[in-house]
């Protein structure tokens, strides 16, 4: 009878392990997501490192990526270039202590992108920003660098089909913040708005983060527009949408990417409603109420619009790994060049530069105070 207690004990003990995920046994490797983690955009930067955490967690659960543990670290890049460059000499100096990184998902900002690949272009990781959009960013002939969200050229190409197509607007002001961002949009949406027979009747520039729009909405109102475009973040939109409605201005607005957070409606003073913006990943109930409640177990609060996008550079970042079977980040990126990714952005391939082939930029409306789908 003992021994037939033993075997039974044996037995379970095998099956237990057979059942247990595998752990990660050869160490850590090391993920920086540097974003904006303080500040007037620190609740974009959390939504990216809360999609990372999640991501990283899964990977861990199945066995690490070649069996090391992923250790995500934010980077607070505070939305500053200069704090940006600081950021990365910190990775910098991490990479020569001896400490094993394969990557930095960042920058959210074009501006802090750009400043920072000054550092990341020589280093021996790959960067994948989640955000960034600014076109000229692929153009600088980086080995390292990918984006899994569109370019600015092409939801440029989209928001203006969107405005003279769907909203029959012939003549838009387009308005935009001072950053590498906004300017770099403010041009594709002329030339984009040109080729679709659109008439920009009036171009604005303002500043980052300003707070009130009274002479802007005058020189609007003098133009007599169709539409209004926009071309800035969640730290202007709402308060240019409030004080267009406040003072009768009701012709239809369409807010760029930088807009698709949660704030650009809490922070309207209730005049959010009916206004469109932009968006470069499905609403967070695309990918399901199990993802949700996953990252919610994770973060302990609900995703927002960019926890998406963190998930999915971090999930892209490591299926390269896996794919070249090593942490070597040009075998990674070369391996990365080559796959077809498939996750709750949907199909993700690069090409050669790092920009998404045939990507999607999705168009959303406020509608009961939440952003929902219209276009595509």
């Amino acid at each position: 009878m003992r021994n037939v207690i033993l075997v039974l004990i044996v037995l379970s003990l095998l099956l237990t392990g057979c059942n247990a995920s595998p752990q990660p046994t050869r160490g850590e490797v090391t993920v920086f997501v540097a974003v904006p983690l303080s500040g007037f955009q620190a609740n974009g930067g959390q939504t990216v490192l809360g999609g990372v955490r999640l991501a990283a967690a899964e990977i861990n659960r199945q066995g690490g990526l070649l069996g090391y543990k992923v250790n995500v670290v934010g980077l607070d890049d505070e939305s500053d270039s200069d704090v940006a460059l600081a950021g990365a000499q910190k990775v910098k100096d991490a990479v020569a202590s001896g400490q094993k990184v394969i990557g930095v998902v960042g920058h959210l900002n074009s501006g802090q992108t750009l400043a920072a690949m000054e550092v990341y272009k020589d280093m021996s990781l790959v960067v994948i920003t989640p955000t960034s959009s600014e076109t000229s960013i692929t153009q600088k002939g980086y080995r390292n660098f990918f984006r899994v969200n569109a370019n600015d050229t092409e939801q440029a190409a989209v928001d203006a089909g969107f405005l003279v197509n769907n909203l029959k607007a012939r003549k838009i002001v387009v308005v935009h913040n001072d950053t590498p961002y906004g300017v770099g949009l403010r041009d594709e949406m002329k030339k984009a708005l040109a080729a679709v027979g659109g008439e920009v009747v009036l171009t604005l520039q303002v500043k980052e983060g300003q707070p009130r729009y009274l002479d802007e909405v005058a020189q609007i109102k003098a133009a007599n527009p169709d539409a209004i475009f926009y071309a800035g973040y969640e730290i202007e939109t709402p308060y240019l949408r409030a004080d267009l409605i406040e003072n009768g201005v009701t012709i239809p607005m369409l807010a760029s990417d930088g807009a698709f957070l949660a704030a650009t409606i809490d922070e309207a003073n209730g005049t959010a409603e009916g206004m469109y913006v932009s968006a470069f990943a499905p609403s967070p109930q695309v990918a399901g109420a199990s993802w949700i409640q996953a990252y919610q177990a994770v973060e302990s609060r609900n995703p927002d619009t960019y926890s998406i996008n963190g998930y999915s550079a971090m999930a892209v970042l490591a299926e390269g790994v896996k794919k070249a079977n090593s942490l070597d980040s040009a075998k990674v990126a070369d391996a990365m060049r080559q796959m077809d990714f498939r996750g709750v952005m949907g199909d993700l391939q690069f090409d050669a530069q790092g920009d998404v082939k045939n990507p999607k930029v999705f168009i959303f409306q406020v509608k009961d105070s939440q952003f929902v789908q219209v276009a595509p």
